[in-house]
């Protein structure tokens, strides 16, 4: 592994260079590429059916590329998928934490399959419960816990395990904007401690709160820049019309 660094001397978490994915006929990612640099937060938008899924899969180790190459914290996607996943946080708005165990029992599987020791489940899991003012919850079901605070607690998992990058597949969905944005408090806070955040998702707000948004139609980058850039550039005064104007271009539905 090496640590890759950019001509402005910003270390690169991950880097992609042309990385596809086709399936037959079907490109589902086309030639995508972009740095995303130590503790910034990457936007990641596109519709349904834009390719933001293929991607963040490749580049979570996965799904195997077609062709193209990228690198996740210097390990190479090809060759060094377990590597890669040692270093990554995952979290997904549909899958995250298993609701018929409970606040413990996830937090120490978790902590088992991120190769954390006996030792280390015992005092990362005591420290995560009394940060988020659980230890009256500790033993109850997750299923048993509203939305918002699952979704706070799954994020708290995906880094108990201190990764470098943390993936994070629409994470605030269904949730209430005040949780919402409670929730990105958490995402800060990770971000100036240097973990670097990869992030989909629909809620036009929440592309305002990243440091570069990437905005992908059919397969392909169609933009990438800062919020301000990107609206400047398409002369609009929010995200919103951005994404809208790009979005009309789309000439598929799904993929």
């Amino acid at each position: 592994m090496e640590n890759h660094k950019n001509g402005r001397g910003e270390e690169v978490s991950i880097r992609a260079d042309k990385l596809t994915k086709q399936y037959g006929d079907f490109i589902a990612a086309n030639a995508i590429s972009f740095e995303v640099y130590k503790g910034e937060i990457f936007g990641f938008l596109g519709a349904n059916g834009a390719g933001k899924t293929t991607a963040m899969r490749m580049l979570c180790g996965l799904s195997t590329p077609s062709s193209g190459s990228a690198t996740i914290a210097g390990f190479d996607v090809y060759k060094e998928t377990e590597e890669i996943k040692k270093n990554i946080g995952y979290m997904s708005q549909k899958f995250s934490l298993y609701e018929d165990l409970t606040i413990l029992e996830n937090i120490r599987f978790y902590g088992g399959i991120y190769g954390l020791s006996r030792g280390e489940l015992r005092e990362k899991s005591a420290a995560l419960i009394a940060r988020l003012g659980l230890q009256g919850e500790a033993n109850k079901l997750v299923a048993s816990l509203p939305l918002g605070w699952k979704q706070k607690l799954a994020f708290s998992v995906a880094v108990l395990h201190q990764p470098r990058i943390v993936f994070l597949d629409e994470p605030t969905g269904g949730v209430d904007p005040v949780t919402r944005r409670q929730f990105w408090d958490l995402i800060y806070q990770a971000a100036d401690q240097g973990v670097t955040i990869f992030v989909t998702t629909h809620y036009m707000d929440e592309a305002e709160y990243c440091n570069r948004i990437s905005i992908m139609v059919d397969g392909s980058i169609a933009a990438l820049d800062t919020p301000h850039r990107l609206k400047q550039q398409f002369g609009v005064a929010s995200m919103d019309e951005v994404f809208y104007q790009l979005a009309r271009e789309a000439k598929r539905a799904d993929g």
